[in-house]
């Protein structure tokens, strides 16, 4: 019994002085992340100078996955301009959390000014934006 205890313990140790030998890491060449195609967002600031016909888009940074979203708020003139289309562009790569752009299409009609005024708007509250931009958009 003695001796099983003793080639047990013997084993052990021996197995501890050996040499370990490392298993080389491979080291893969780095993923080229693709770049962010998001359009910047739109200067509310500036004064927006389209043209009668043309289309033109608003740009407001948005994180839909928090559930907040943009909402018109005020009526533009629609002699003036209307209102097209509105999508959300996602922050690449897409996770959990990434925010994106925000982006409304309007088409120019008749020369004049007028004032678009979105809100951005928190979950299940549709009623008082936490934020709201202005852009003035002159038609020529």
């Amino acid at each position: 019994m003695k001796r099983i205890y003793l080639l047990f313990i013997a084993t052990i140790l021996l197995s501890g002085c050996s040499t370990s030998t490392s298993t080389p890491t491979l080291s893969l060449p780095p993923t080229e992340q693709t770049p962010n195609q998001l359009p910047e967002p739109t200067d509310h600031t500036q004064l927006k100078i389209v043209k009668a016909g043309e289309t033109f888009d608003l740009v407001v940074p948005a994180n839909s996955s928090t559930g907040y979203h943009w909402k018109l708020i005020s009526e533009q003139d629609t002699n003036i301009v209307e209102f097209v289309a509105e999508d959300y562009l996602v922050e690449e790569p897409v996770m959990p959390g990434s925010g994106g752009m925000d982006v409304w299409t309007f088409r120019a009609l008749d020369p004049g000014e007028t004032k678009i005024v979105l809100g951005y708007y928190p979950p299940s509250n549709d009623t008082e934006p936490d934020e709201t931009v202005t852009f003035l958009v002159r038609v020529e």
